[in-house]
């Protein structure tokens, strides 16, 4: 039976929180039926003995990938990677510790049908209110500065929880940039540039103690990246191609080529296969293969298309 959801979890020394996290996964997952979901585990460089408690915990899933960054690279890159790999029709991120009630899975599932992006928001009167106040202000704060520095109106970015139909998952990991924390308000900066529809989702939650992440840690880094996103040149290498080219051509040489998580935006006038920033040699091969043309776009050009996971 093929698999019809993803759901891609990262995890940075996360060996505790990960059993707590299945624990309150499993009822769902029970009835979503395990043969038709996959489980992507991403192991971003951790110490402590992250990936062998995901084999022991996720292992037995008849559908289970678990993959390991050779360095701590940042929250945003092992999404990146978690979202390429991603097979299903819909991709759903999770934080490992399960905070958003799992049950919600269904109902981002049905937004899905009708909306490319589904991001989970915790917020109540405009407002997330934590364990500490202390951690809501600072909550209330940053959200001016996103929404200064971006024009989003929507109050919860940084929500773990969060649904892709697969090709705006592609599309978005291979265009966003930044690795660390700030990729969640960059997958909605960059969503509003493409003009995909996107339908937030109010989602219940439990804070859930013993993370390693430390918010005062990031907290400038996060405002960095996201003062950057209004200047960076966002661009990959595309091959264009004929409007009639079809998605089983195209992954027959990329699988020759060796890459993968590429994506199709088809429009009006051509089809774009969207590359990796360093798949370009990849890309000579399938252009010459199917007389298509290397070239690069930006997001002006990719704008209102409709993107096709290869």
């Amino acid at each position: 039976m093929s698999v019809t959801l993803s759901l891609v979890i990262p995890a940075y020394n996360e060996t505790e929180r990960l059993r707590v996290g299945y624990e309150r996964l499993a009822p769902t997952l029970e009835q979503l039926d395990p043969s038709n979901v996959e489980v992507i585990v991403v192991d971003d460089g951790s110490s402590d003995g992250t990936l062998q408690s995901a084999h022991a915990i996720y292992g037995h899933l008849e559908h289970a990938l678990f993959v390991q960054q050779p360095k701590n690279l940042g929250k945003g890159a092992a999404m990146r990677l978690g979202m390429a790999l991603a097979r299903g029709r819909n991709v759903v991120t999770l934080d490992a510790d399960m905070a958003i009630d799992p049950r919600h899975l269904f109902d981002v599932v049905t937004a899905l049908e009708t909306s490319a992006l589904v991001p989970g928001s915790r917020a109540v009167n405009g407002h997330i209110s934590y364990d500490k106040r202390l951690r809501t202000l600072a909550g209330d704060a940053f959200h001016l500065l996103v929404r200064h520095y971006t024009g989003t109106k929507l109050r919860d970015t940084q929500c773990g929880f969060k649904g892709f139909q697969l090709g705006a998952a592609r599309v978005l990991a291979l265009l966003a940039m930044i690795d660390g924390f700030a990729f969640d308000v960059e997958v909605l900066y960059l969503a509003d540039q493409l003009g995909l529809s996107v339908h937030p989702l109010h989602v219940s939650w439990k804070d859930v103690g013993g993370s390693s992440v430390h918010p005062g840690h990031v907290a400038w880094t996060m405002v960095r990246d996201i003062r950057s996103f209004k200047t960076t040149r966002y661009e990959n290498p595309v091959v264009e191609l004929a409007l009639s080219v079809t998605s089983g051509e195209v992954d027959a040489l990329a699988r020759e080529a060796r890459t993968q998580g590429l994506v199709l935006a088809r429009g009006t006038e051509n089809t774009l296969l969207v590359l990796g920033r360093n798949d370009a040699l990849a890309g000579l091969g399938i252009a010459a293969a199917l007389q298509g043309t290397l070239r690069t776009a930006q997001l002006g050009e990719l704008r209102g298309r409709r993107f096709e996971a290869v």
